[in-house]
């Protein structure tokens, strides 16, 4: 049984290395909240990704956090459950909140793998050792600066670039860089700036052969979606409208994408994650994992889920070391020829840097 006694919340604010430019705007640092959930003399970890604004999809780092700390925990606190599945069961009766409700389901899977002494990749079913990496390239000045950028992280040997587009901003960068690396797996992520009135845009990036084209439309409409996948041959990719099994399942039927990025914070935590990832695999549809500048903890998350048979695809679980100048956790989590190697131990693998969390929190509050 998995018991819960206690509970820390921290909220750190990490600086980038550099300046991370989407079609939302502009990113310089991140707020990261961290999720110490304790119990069975075990503490499990995970973090949060929502934004301070609802950008990416309608959660703010406010609600969750205020949802979490008077809601979430309070319905768990002092309870026992037989496995994670149990414990985010009682979370089902609270519509949407995906990302509030992933802090806790994902802390929960790290304690219970703990508990086990069992890495948390064997408990989800996964597969490999080691996982492919591609990189995510914010825009840049010019498509000069995007080819140099490009340059250097071919060269450090990442295995799929992703470079950010928006309107106005999309053909000529890719056909800079392809003229430059006629060979590489190149793709695009539009973080949902688009409408079907462009689709010429997603016309002329079929000539560039592209691996695919990342959440080109609204976040919640898979009508265009699937309307624009009929009108060009790169496949589409869906982040942003894929927040459930189900989502998986009407948007492939539709065929409204022919690839899915999960984020284990956008599905409402791990055992969603497995029911796309299998709802995908029955269409033959191959999935990666998308990221959220996580710190440490939740990119160790990302590591272990990306074990799974049907992650055929590089995800965004590059080199720690490419964010943050200090991480959260006391293990380096690097890249190394194309891969991340799964981090060995119980449950994620990696050790809150207690210290440094503590010192820079901005705020911590706990829950018994």
């Amino acid at each position: 049984m998995l018991t819960i006694t206690r509970a820390e919340v921290f909220l750190v604010r990490l600086p980038l290395k550099f300046r991370f430019e989407t079609s939302f705007g502009v990113q310089t640092e991140k707020m990261v909240p961290i999720l110490v959930l304790h119990g069975n003399g075990q503490a499990g970890l995970s973090e949060g990704v929502m934004e301070p604004l609802p950008m990416f999809r309608e959660e703010t780092l406010a609600g969750a956090l205020q949802l979490l700390r008077e809601v979430l925990l309070p319905q768990v606190m002092g309870k026992s459950f037989a496995n994670p599945q149990a414990l985010a069961q009682t979370l089902t009766p609270y519509r949407g909140n995906n990302m509030a409700k992933a802090m806790l389901e994902m802390a929960a899977w790290d304690l219970w793998a703990r508990t086990l002494d069992a890495p948390l990749w064997q408990l989800l079913g996964g597969v490999r050792d080691r996982v492919a990496v591609g990189v995510s390239l914010g825009i840049q000045a010019d498509a000069a600066a995007t080819v140099d950028s490009v340059t250097r992280h071919v060269e450090q040997g990442y295995r799929r670039i992703k470079l950010k587009i928006k309107p106005g901003w999309d053909v000529q960068p890719v056909a800079a860089v392809r003229e430059a690396f006629p060979e590489i797996r190149l793709t695009v992520d539009a973080n949902s700036a688009y409408t079907l009135e462009q689709t010429r845009v997603f016309q002329a990036l079929d000539e560039y052969g592209l691996d695919y084209i990342e959440q080109p439309l609204a976040f919640d409409d898979l009508i265009d979606h699937a309307a624009l996948q009929a009108r060009i041959r790169t496949p589409l990719c869906l982040d942003e409208s894929i927040t459930s099994a189900q989502d998986a399942r009407k948007a492939l039927a539709l065929d409204a994408g022919r690839v899915i990025n999960i984020k284990v914070g956008r599905v409402g935590g791990h055992a969603e994650a497995q029911r796309v990832h299998d709802v995908s695999q029955a269409f033959g549809v191959p999935v990666w994992c998308g990221g959220m500048l996580e710190s440490g903890i939740g990119r160790a998350h990302n590591i272990h889920l990306s074990t799974l048979l049907n992650f055929s695809k590089p995800g965004d679980t590059a080199s720690s070391s490419r964010y943050w100048t200090h991480d959260t956790v006391q293990e380096p989590l690097e890249m190394e020829g194309g891969y991340q190697k799964v981090p060995s131990g119980a449950g994620i693998g990696v050790t809150l840097d207690r210290d440094f969390v503590t010192r820079s929190a901005e705020a911590t509050w706990e829950v018994r």
